[in-house]
């Protein structure tokens, strides 16, 4: 499906691409309007802080079953093929929200928060209540992004930016009646919208699927061997364990944020600074789902998507380096986001030192599609194992023997990490592109 290398003009991946970024984009508007929204609500500093810490935490749960829109794409085609992903991503939905729930026993949270994060007692509060809310948030994830897969799988991704119209919708809606008419903490307020919106997203995507679903149940694969639980397994579970510790990243800083010097002021704009920059970082993050569904079995349009992958990187660095370099940085932190005129200065030098992350990432999303399509997901784990470690050793080098500011020393662990784990990928792609080159025809 969709490999004639005819066909893959850049025009073509543009159409294709553009739902999907417009959807990772729309997501990624989520954090800077619930942060704008609890930075205008009663003890902003506090409440951007706590809900910072809940987000991290389901962030962190909900990691094991983010991959399941790439597992989908890559492999399901035909009706047994969806039958058995489907079950198998139902199994991990519900086993992740347990795993929310049993986080929200105060005893365990209080053993979280106070005893490993060490977060001040009016934090852990808080952030206690937004994780409540947010028990539905990972499972609700997990069932939509199955659905999206398949949608993307059939050249759908239209649809997708649909759904996350629908979650946007009534994220906002949420957020904006909860925050008008109620007294509840700024924290909580966020933590309802983003459960009420993706609740909202997952049962509209299962509606737009239903047409591609009945087509896929009458489909019977004829050439593609059986997808057996053990094949899901292998392919998988690398790239959910890649997943958990990228994701394990955030609340690893947040536990280093809160022993570091202005911990609070850190706390607190850390997610408004993270929002900002996932703005861009989603640009790339889309682009894997189309390398996976265009590229090819032989990876015969791998060119044209470099090609494309280049301009991706430009655009999306550049945009943000135009914020951080530019009167807009105030614009942004202080007229848009909220945050006082302190707050959005101590954001500014953050901001410039993570604007080489874009580009980073847009190289390493490029890596990951070539590597997911021809099912070699082990390296990726090891990529982020470096990335990760890089992370957790310039943390602890910079907050603990240099005493830096912590949202500074987080902003150089997130970029240097960043670059240990694109490095790493570079000898497994190589292979791989050489391998597929000599496997071309000449003729």
């Amino acid at each position: 499906m969709h490999t004639d290398p005819n066909r893959l003009s850049l025009g073509h991946i543009l159409v294709f691409w553009l739902p999907l970024a417009a959807t990772w984009l729309m997501m990624a508007v989520e954090g800077p309007f619930l942060s704008a929204v609890i930075a205008r609500l009663a003890d902003p500093t506090l409440n951007l802080a706590s809900y910072g810490v809940a987000f991290s935490i389901a962030l962190l749960v909900e990691a094991p079953i983010i991959m399941v829109m790439s597992a989908t794409t890559a492999l399901v085609r035909d009706r047994a093929s969806m039958a058995t992903m489907k079950r198998f991503v139902y199994t991990l939905s519900a086993g992740i929200t347990l795993l929310m729930a049993g986080l929200t026993l105060p005893p365990v949270f209080s053993l979280v928060a106070e005893g490993i994060i060490r977060l001040p007692a009016d934090v852990a509060h808080i952030s206690h209540l937004a994780c409540i809310a947010l028990i539905p948030w990972p499972g609700a994830i997990g069932y939509r992004r199955f659905y999206q897969g398949i949608l993307i799988r059939n050249n759908r991704t239209r649809f997708v930016a649909y759904g996350t119209v629908v979650r946007l919708a009534g994220m906002g809606g949420t957020a904006l009646v909860l925050a008008m008419f109620t007294d509840l903490p700024g924290a909580l307020v966020g933590g309802c919208s983003l459960a009420l919106g993706v609740i909202a997203e997952a049962a509209a995507t299962r509606m737009m699927a239903g047409g591609v679903v009945r087509k896929l149940s009458e489909y019977e694969g004829q050439r593609h061997a059986p997808l057996t639980y053990t094949r899901i397994s292998k392919f998988y579970f690398p790239l959910a364990l890649t997943t958990i510790l990228a994701l394990g990243v955030r609340p690893v800083v947040t536990f280093f944020l809160g022993q570091s010097h202005m911990a609070i002021e850190s706390l607190a704009v850390f997610p408004v600074v993270h929002s900002l920059v996932f703005l861009f970082i989603s640009l790339s993050i889309s682009y894997q789902e189309v390398i996976i569904a265009l590229i090819g079995d032989k990876q015969e349009n791998y060119y044209p998507l470099r090609n494309f992958a280049l301009f991706l990187a430009l655009f999306a660095g550049g945009g943000l380096g135009l914020i951080a370099f530019t009167p807009l940085s105030t614009i942004w932190f202080h007229h848009v986001s909220g945050l006082s005129l302190e707050l959005a200065r101590f954001s500014a030098a953050p901001v410039q030192i993570m604007t080489l992350i874009p580009f980073v990432w847009v190289l390493v999303c490029l890596q990951r599609g070539v590597l997911v399509n021809a099912e070699i997901t082990a390296p990726i784990t090891k990529a982020t194992v470096a990335q990760v470690s890089t992370v957790v050793l310039v943390l602890a080098i910079t907050i603990y023997f240099l005493d830096m500011v912590g949202i500074i020393g987080a902003a150089l662990a997130l970029v240097l990490g960043g670059i240990a784990g694109c490095a790493y990928q570079i000898p497994w792609f190589l292979a791989l592109r050489r391998k597929e080159a000599m496997a071309v025809p000449s003729s």
